[in-house]
């Protein structure tokens, strides 16, 4: 296999699991071990990988990944978490939606709910549910994020805080092991903000990947969110802190943690 068909398949695996190992790596592709750290140098240089002992994980830094690979990365694990999360918004409620991939496929699975009330600032969201005739939509207005479609700024800001809403589904872009929830656009963080403070019940919904990557902005912490809704069993220390902060923890295709 020419390597870079291989290094190909290496961020495809890196992008499912989070991260690979040099041994694992030569045993699936069956080659030596020196050719998988060729090529894991190689990406590591293209900022695609980051190295780490033994093999590598998704690079991280100040900025996100394309807004299309977000939407095609774990989109599996995102619609189970939607499905998961959907399940726990009844109808007759108000809800908002923030930016982001996995906020837009809870809006697919809110598509036959009733009587809600859903403020956004991410036009994905409003164009999804425009398919709801039992959901009226409210856009904030704000700066536009051509990227993804996301409403950023003071005037979002302005416009969250004229509501109070029964429930908000939030995505992030990384995760702290201290449960810290972070974010790349140091905008979006103070949109982010003004939603926990003016709902009752805050969902956020991360995929495992978030762990294993790193933002400068932080919006909060675990302990300020209703529910957690996620892919895979949180590290012990993690599932101890929410508990301690009554932060219901919800595993797709899984029972309550």
């Amino acid at each position: 296999m020419k390597s870079s068909f291989r290094q190909t398949e290496i961020l495809d695996i890196a992008r499912r699991e989070g991260k690979v190992t040099v041994e694992g790596l030569a045993a699936h592709f069956d080659v030596t071990v020196q050719t998988i750290r060729r090529d894991l140098s190689d990406l590591d240089e293209a900022r695609h990988l980051s190295r780490v002992h033994g093999g590598a994980v998704l690079a991280s830094g100040t900025t996100n990944l394309a807004y299309g690979e977000r939407r095609a990365f774990l989109a599996e694990e995102k619609a189970a978490m939607a499905r998961l999360c959907a399940a726990q918004i009844p109808n007759d409620c108000s809800v908002f939606l923030n930016i982001g991939t996995s906020t837009e496929a809870v809006a697919a699975e809110l598509l036959t709910h009733k009587n809600l009330l859903v403020v956004t600032n991410n036009m994905n969201v409003a164009h999804t549910l425009d398919r709801n005739p039992d959901c009226e939509v409210i856009v904030t207005g704000g700066t536009l994020r051509r990227g993804d479609g996301g409403l950023i700024g003071a005037m979002t800001v302005d416009a969250i805080r004229r509501f109070k809403f029964d429930f908000a589904v939030m995505g992030c872009s990384a995760l702290d092991p201290d449960g810290d929830v972070l974010d790349y656009d140091i905008q979006e963080v103070g949109v982010s903000q003004a939603i926990i403070a003016q709902t009752r019940a805050p969902i956020l919904v991360a995929d495992h990947s978030k762990f294993q990557r790193s933002a400068p902005g932080r919006i909060c912490s675990l302990a300020d969110m209703h529910t957690f809704v996620t892919d895979r069993v949180l590290p012990a220390p993690l599932a101890t802190a929410c508990r301690t902060w009554q932060t219901e923890v919800l595993l797709a295709g899984s029972a309550t943690s």
